[in-house]
């Protein structure tokens, strides 16, 4: 099995806490399949806040013989989005894609290519946006080895000549245990520890620090399934803002979910924030 993507390292203790949470916004999401193969999501929320309401609805294809998906999207911005992406049929383990957005009433568009490949322990990533001007090339690698992980990403502006982007990894994953470090353009530093302590209980441990200045960020949080259908989400960070969250599947296909944000500093002033968010899958 291939590495992750320099995206996704450190995605466990992330999702602890991302996941489960819809602060300050109502939220739906809708997905369904149909007999042809056609996958379609449909997402919405309002912000509880300005009242604004954002929409959005992707439709996806996918040809298994030729390993071919094509993947559309548009929402209430009204930005077109279209993805064409071909995997493992060049080169095992290969996977090319072109995506293109387009904005009807301004006229903006912009377009991409995409080339990521995955080997048993080399995970390789890069795109360039098509700009006649000068494209951004991005690229990024993994390698992995008997559990440790070591990454690196960059991005070189050709327009000016400059690399604007220059990121380092360095970390350890197990089934139960993913630790991950990261130094963002040698200016800010951060880890993370995700440990699952058993069958139900899952905790993530998160620190960040940007030299030059004397803030350090801390955050601990923890997923505990109840049952099979109900899991509760806990996490605070040196803000002493406090998130909770509660799952539960209703039934086959609905699941709701209810979070708040607290304000430990300022408790008495109000301005807590609470989400409700609930999703339909047929």
């Amino acid at each position: 099995m291939a590495p992750p993507s320099y995206s996704d390292l450190g995605k466990q203790a992330r999702d602890i806490f991302s996941k489960g949470y819809n602060f300050g916004l109502w939220k739906l999401d809708l997905k369904t399949k149909t007999s042809s193969g056609i996958e379609f999501n449909t997402a919405g929320h309002s912000n509880q806040e300005s009242g604004k309401v954002f929409g959005s609805l992707e439709t996806k294809y996918k040809v298994k013989d030729y390993g071919l998906t094509l993947t559309e999207k548009w929402n209430t911005d009204n930005t077109l989005f279209t993805e064409v992406a071909v995997q493992d049929q060049l080169l095992e383990g290969l996977k090319l894609s072109l995506e293109g957005n387009f904005a009807p009433q301004s006229g903006n568009k912009s377009g991409k290519f995409k080339v990521a490949y995955g080997h048993e322990n080399v995970k390789a990533d890069s795109d360039v946006n098509i700009d006649l001007k000068g494209p951004l090339i991005n690229a990024s690698a993994v390698l992995g080895y008997q559990g440790w992980l070591a990454g690196y990403q960059s991005a070189f502006d050709t327009q000016q000549s400059k690399l604007t982007t220059n990121n380092f990894a360095l970390g350890y994953a197990t089934k139960d245990f993913v630790l991950h470090t990261a130094v963002n353009d040698g200016q800010e530093f951060s880890g993370s520890i995700f440990q699952r302590t058993s069958d139900k209980l899952d905790v993530g441990v998160q620190l960040s620090w940007a030299s030059g200045t004397s803030n350090t960020k801390f955050a601990i949080g923890a997923k505990y399934q109840l049952d099979d259908d109900a899991s509760v989400r806990a996490k605070v960070n040196n803000a002493s803002q406090v998130g909770l969250g509660y799952q539960q599947k209703l039934r086959d296909g609905i699941t709701l979910t209810l979070s708040t944000l607290v304000d430990g500093k300022n408790f008495n002033a109000g301005g807590h924030k609470i989400g409700v968010g609930l999703e339909l899958e047929a």
